[in-house]
């Protein structure tokens, strides 16, 4: 099949973009993961990253694969504004973009023919790699996989097949001098180009299971899941409202979410109503957690009694980050610390 073949396959079933290159190990990508783990940046994130000897052997994921299809649904949308009581969500959580984006790729190995697998949000692949690989986009400063129209906000999705295509050549662009996200980012988790500490990323802090360090709540604001920063100020993601224009997210995407609600609300029904998130042990107090944090550093006075029932709870994680919420609420009160 030729690689215009391919295209015209995709666009039919709505892929935003779409490359294709051998089913070749990942000699070098491999070699990284194990030389950044053996540094500790990866904290202690599995995914693809602990199993190397499997998510950078596409080769091995199926029988006879010929063929690694990578491909990247946009998911930028408009964001409402945000109300007093609300945290935000990281863009790509508002809805199940994966889902949208594994149902095309089935779709798509349906009309290819042939024997296929599709690897969607799984740590058998590093879909970045494949992507790359395959002209989808290219790596930026901030390890995000770029686009060339949708920039970085996009998911990414691979299908393996024993079907024969032309390939696609790597995208010959970078980040030139910019250094933008390393500037941006607030806990200096980019300051190695290409690289990313975890340890100093607040989007991992927001899914890691132990309390969020000191130094890194105030940095949060409102964020209860994620963040944007260092695509925010990416110029590669300028103009994407525009390009975006009149599209409209599902009726089931939420980009704000109550406070009130996740304070409130049991730790297991929390999780299970955001069972596209990834928690840690699908135990919603590190949702609660969040919420505790993002309400210390925006929420008004009032605001306050909804930290009390934790103030005297047994639960040492919740306590303590309740109490440092509270703290930073009656500061705010008194005036002497600034919203976030």
């Amino acid at each position: 099949m030729t690689a215009a073949e391919l295209q015209r396959l995709a666009e039919d079933v709505g892929l935003d973009v779409v490359g294709s290159a051998p089913a070749t190990a990942y000699a070098e990508t491999e070699e990284h993961i194990r030389e950044r783990r053996a540094r500790g940046l990866f904290a202690d994130m599995r995914f693809t990253m602990a199993q190397p000897e499997t998510s950078c052997h596409p080769e091995t994921l199926l029988p006879d694969a010929r063929t690694v299809v990578s491909a990247a649904h946009c998911y930028w949308t408009e964001e409402p504004p945000l109300a007093p009581g609300e945290g935000r969500l990281a863009r790509y959580t508002w809805y199940d973009g994966y889902a949208v984006l594994r149902e095309r790729l089935d779709e798509l190995g349906r009309r290819l023919g042939g024997n296929y697998r599709v690897l969607v949000d799984a740590n058998q692949h590093v879909d970045r790699e494949g992507a790359a690989r395959s002209g989808v986009g290219f790596y930026g400063k901030n390890t995000m996989l770029i686009t060339r129209r949708h920039g970085s906000w996009v998911v990414l999705g691979t299908l393996v097949t024993d079907v024969e295509i032309e390939s696609t050549p790597p995208l010959e662009l970078d980040c030139g001098s910019c250094t933008l996200c390393i500037e941006a980012c607030p806990t200096g988790a980019l300051d190695e180009p290409g690289t990313l500490d975890s340890t100093r990323c607040l989007s991992y802090w927001t899914q890691a299971p132990a309390p969020i360090p000191d130094e890194y709540r105030a940095e949060l604001g409102a964020q209860v899941y994620g963040c944007d920063i260092c695509q925010d100020v990416c110029p590669w993601n300028r103009g994407i409202e525009k390009r975006r224009a009149g599209v409209q997210p599902p009726g089931e995407a939420e980009p704000h979410v109550s406070l009130v609600d996740w304070l409130a609300q049991d730790g297991p029904d929390l999780a299970r109503r955001y069972d596209r998130l990834y928690v840690p042990r699908n135990d919603g107090r590190y949702l609660r957690r969040n919420a505790a944090v993002a309400l210390g550093n925006t929420g008004r006075g009032d605001h306050r009694t909804l930290l009390e029932p934790y103030l005297d709870s047994d639960d040492e994680l919740l306590r303590e980050q309740a109490e440092w919420a509270a703290a930073r609420i009656d500061d705010r009160v008194r005036g002497s610390a600034p919203d976030a």
